[in-house]
């Protein structure tokens, strides 16, 4: 419905602020998201990366918060440059004036890389304990699944090149020669379904679906190897059949849980009965890893665990903003 000729008058009359307060609805998931996030606080330790000396650039919170709706959205750097520019409510949020320039397509790249992947490993702990603060976490029982992530990069070409260098095929051991992600290669679900990139391992929260830990590995490493680096320190630990190893029970019970894992159908312990229970408590959990991205965003595997963290993050403050309707009392970081 437009406004009527008496409410676009009274508009010429607003300040920048009351402006913005009449244009974003109250119950705007970025409004409850600055409620339940003090940001200023969050990303205080990255200031840090920054000298106090040259010219002023854009204000690493207002960087942040851009990073963190483009994968809230799902935009690429270019498509982030024009919501900043065009969408009220995005440019709000990030903490942009009407009349101040935002940045473009190139300051975002920069701006990864100047945070890097262990900074913003940092940054998703913290908003944990946030989100901890909440009760959002329950620390009971706890989901762990991988999936993978496809790189964007085709390797026809690259097969090519290596059979007329004398290779059989082109495999792992060979494949960091050719292709242009050194750091990717090839994982397998079985033996006809298998991909070239990276896995993503994440331990899920049972409580609300947040996820409390997660790793990203090149495709092809073992799923239980990653365990250890995911692995909550309490608790019941639910896995499916990849998981039913020995190793993988003695690494649960070191860190004090109780494995949840089902069974292969050849196990002396297998019950099916209680794998059925099992495989019914984690089941509403699989969207998880079912709705994350499937994808690479980039080449390298510091770049992807960026990627990884931020997607991560991004879960978590969705779900946040769902559970949460209204702020609750103000939580520390």
């Amino acid at each position: 419905m437009q406004p009527s000729s008496d409410q676009t008058m009274k508009m010429f009359f607003l300040t920048e602020e009351e402006l913005f307060e009449t244009m974003i609805p109250t119950a705007h998931p970025f409004r409850k998201l600055n409620e339940l996030i003090d940001f200023e606080t969050l990303i205080a330790p990255l200031r840090s990366l920054y000298s106090d000396l040259g010219q002023n650039g854009i204000d690493v919170q207002k960087g942040f918060k851009a990073l963190l709706l483009q994968f809230w959205e799902d935009k690429s750097d270019r498509e982030i440059e024009n919501a900043l520019r065009e969408n009220i409510a995005i440019r709000w949020f990030c903490g942009f004036s009407l009349q101040e320039k935002t940045p473009d397509h190139s300051y975002f790249g920069k701006l990864r890389g100047r945070i890097g992947a262990k900074h913003l490993a940092d940054t998703f702990k913290r908003i944990n304990t946030i989100l901890e603060g909440y009760g959002l976490f329950g620390n009971f029982f706890t989901f762990i699944d991988a999936s993978s992530i496809v790189s964007k990069i085709a390797l026809w070409n690259e097969r090519d090149q290596a059979i007329a260098d004398g290779e059989e095929k082109l495999n792992n051991a060979n494949v960091m020669k050719y292709a242009a992600d050194k750091d990717a290669r090839f994982g397998a679900k079985s033996k006809t379904k298998y991909w070239f990139g990276y896995k993503t391992t994440k331990s899920v929260d049972m409580r609300h679906g947040l996820i409390r830990k997660t790793a990203l590995t090149p495709g092809n490493v073992l799923d239980p190897d990653v365990l250890k680096s995911v692995c909550p320190n309490q608790g019941m630990v639910f896995t499916d059949k990849l998981y039913d190893r020995k190793d993988v029970d003695g690494v649960l019970k070191a860190k004090g849980c109780h494995a949840a894992t089902i069974r292969k159908n050849n196990s002396k312990r297998k019950n099916r009965d209680l794998d059925r229970w099992r495989s019914g408590v984690r089941m509403p959990f699989e969207s998880v890893f079912s709705k994350m991205e499937k994808r690479a965003r980039y080449r390298g595997l510091v770049k992807n665990v960026f990627q990884n963290f931020f997607e991560a993050i991004t879960h978590n403050l969705k779900k946040a903003v769902t559970i949460l309707p209204r702020a609750p009392v103000t939580a520390s970081v």
